[in-house]
C-alpha cells in the first residue's frame, strides 16, 4: 500500500503534474462541464458513441481521466493513477482520431483535423509521472510518509522484539 503512493521528492515531477493538470483540465471542463465551448457530458458521451464508436464506459472514463485526473494531477493524488488515465486517453485520442491528419496540429485550417502532436507532448509528461510519482507537494508524498510513520510505529522495538 505503500509503495502505491511512493514518490520521489522532485521538482520537476512537481512541475510536470502541475503543467499537465493545469492544460488537461479544461479539455475535460469542456467534455464534463460543457465550459469553454464543449459539449458538456451528454454531447461528448453522444459523440464519443455515435462518431468515434466509443463503448459508454470507455468514454465516462475519458471525462474522468481529463477533468477529475487533472485535478488529482494538480493535488498530486493518485498521481500514477491519474497520468496513466491521461496517456491512455492520449494514446486514444492518437488512434482514434488524430492519425490520419498527421503529425501538425492544424494551425493555419488547411488540414481536415488535428494532428497529434499535442499528444505526444502529453504522453511526454504522463508516462515519467505514472513511473516516478507525484514528486514535491503531493499528496501521495505526503500519505507515504504518514503511512510509514504509522507502520514504523507500530513495529516492536528491538528490545522488546528480543525479550518475546
Amino acid at each position: 500500500m505503500i509503495r502505491s503512493f511512493a514518490t520521489n521528492d522532485s521538482t520537476t515531477a512537481l512541475v510536470q503534474r502541475a503543467v499537465l493538470g493545469a492544460v488537461m483540465f479544461p479539455h475535460g471542463a469542456q467534455k464534463l462541464l460543457g465550459w469553454y465551448g464543449g459539449a458538456g457530458w451528454d454531447g461528448t458521451l453522444a459523440y464519443f458513441g455515435d462518431v468515434l464508436g466509443v463503448p459508454a464506459p470507455l468514454a465516462i472514463l475519458v471525462i474522468l481521466a481529463e477533468s477529475l485526473g487533472a485535478l488529482a494531477l494538480i493535488a498530486g493524488l493518485g498521481t500514477r493513477v491519474a497520468a496513466g488515465g491521461i496517456a491512455a486517453t492520449m494514446i486514444g485520442a492518437v488512434v482514434l482520431t488524430h492519425l490520419p491528419h498527421g503529425f501538425f496540429m492544424n494551425w493555419f485550417g488547411n488540414q481536415g483535423g488535428e494532428g497529434y502532436e499535442f499528444h505526444l507532448l502529453a504522453l511526454a509528461l504522463a508516462v515519467p509521472l505514472v513511473v516516478t510519482g507525484g514528486g514535491r507537494w503531493s499528496i501521495d508524498g505526503w500519505l507515504a510518509r504518514r503511512l510509514a510513520a504509522g507502520a514504523a510505529d507500530q513495529r516492536p522495538s528491538s528490545l522488546a522484539a528480543s525479550r518475546a
